[in-house]
């Protein structure tokens, strides 16, 4: 499938890091609305470059816009490339307000397209392997999850000389402006739901605990640095979602069921060791086995990247499932419908603070199939 990108930033070289893992995805070109960025970028990895959105859009030779701009541009671009006719596949979130997205997943459904949104970690070897292990009961019924997504205190790094691949400074002001919360509770909200099924509602609170995050230039909103969510779905499941830029490090995920613990600990890694701990009896008490079981990762069809830390993530395996979808007329995995579902739990808990902390969804998804290499 022929694909064409909007937006050179930081998140770029992610993609154009594991793009070769996915022959079937051919690049056009790229394009920035800063015409220097996209130069560099374009020099960097010799891909052609188009001036302007307008070009690209005309180009009929683009069958898929990534989308992977600020994310206050995300429904403004991906918009335009779903009324010129272009299969959509955004970088988190879908949109910023929930009557975007709907408007968005609305326009695809009437023209027939798709529009997908990241994080794509759920077709990952870690999360399938997850997946695969409910399947079979391993814990058997599952009461509660709790999911961890801490990344330390990060406005004491030295977040200013984090750079990309091709030297893009990391976006610290736009990141700390849009909010830990939209910016990465998805990696966990789009396994929790392909999970266990359509969330019911969500009880919320977020906070900004450090209003100067040292940034070359002052902030022009306050998005919470913390939030902590209880998700009701509606099979009767539980979870409860931490996401903080303060707590330490911990990305940690706990299923818990009647007959043990399910856990992976570090769910940013496609390939982080998936765990489980059996209840045992002996005599009149019952307890946790101390003694872990390790599954065998389900394996992946695709070659590895030559990548490393939070860039060993395969970000393209998101575009390549919404170009299968299309090429084997099946639904996609990562669905219009399911992707607006995931926008919609991530905006209720980013916006606890002005919308209450109980939260009743409206929109819901048709259940996803895990991959075909992981059943």
């Amino acid at each position: 499938m022929n694909l064409a990108i909007v937006g050179c930033g930081f998140v770029a070289d992610y993609y154009l890091a594991t793009l070769p893992c996915h022959p079937e995805l051919n690049l056009l070109g790229v394009m920035d609305r800063d015409a220097e960025r996209a130069r560099k970028f374009s020099e960097f990895h010799r891909v052609p470059v188009f001036t302007s959105l307008e070009e690209l859009l005309n180009d009929g030779r683009v069958e898929m816009v990534l989308n992977l701009t600020n994310p206050r541009s995300h429904f403004e671009i991906s918009k335009a490339a779903l009324e010129r006719g272009k299969h959509v596949y955004s970088e988190k979130p879908l949109a910023m307000e929930l009557v975007q997205a709907r408007e968005l997943i609305a326009l695809a459904d009437k023209n027939g397209l798709l529009i997908a949104s990241a994080p794509c970690s759920l077709l990952g070897e870690t999360a399938q392997t997850l997946w695969r292990a409910l399947r079979e009961d391993a814990v058997g019924p599952v009461r509660l999850v709790y999911a961890e997504m801490d990344d330390g205190m990060v406005h004491l790094m030295q977040y200013q000389k984090w750079l990309s691949e091709s030297g893009i400074p990391w976006p610290s002001k736009d990141e700390f402006e849009i909010g830990c919360t939209l910016e990465h509770a998805g990696y966990y909200l789009a396994w929790l739901v392909a999970f266990f099924g359509p969330a019911q509602s969500v009880t919320s609170f977020a906070s900004v605990q450090v209003k100067d995050k040292r940034t070359a230039e002052p902030l022009n909103m306050e998005s919470p640095d913390f939030s902590v969510a209880c998700i009701q779905f509606q099979s009767g499941i539980v979870a409860r979602l931490t996401c903080s830029i303060l707590a330490p490090h911990d990305h940690t995920l706990r299923i818990v069921g009647d007959k043990g613990v399910l856990y992976t600990e570090d769910s940013w890694l496609y390939k982080s060791p998936v765990y489980s701990r059996k209840m045992v009896t002996i005599r009149r008490k019952t307890f946790l086995n101390p003694i872990k079981t390790r599954y065998r990762l389900a394996k992946a069809p695709y070659p590895e990247a030559k990548t490393k830390g939070s860039q060993s993530m395969d970000f393209s395996r998101g575009p390549a499932e919404v170009a299968a979808a299309i090429r084997e007329g099946r639904p996609c995995r990562l669905s219009n419908h399911y992707s607006l579902h995931v926008n919609e739990l991530a905006l209720a808990i980013h916006y606890a603070r002005e919308q209450g902390s109980v939260y009743e969804m409206t929109t819901s998804f048709e259940p996803i199939a895990p991959m075909d290499w992981a059943e």
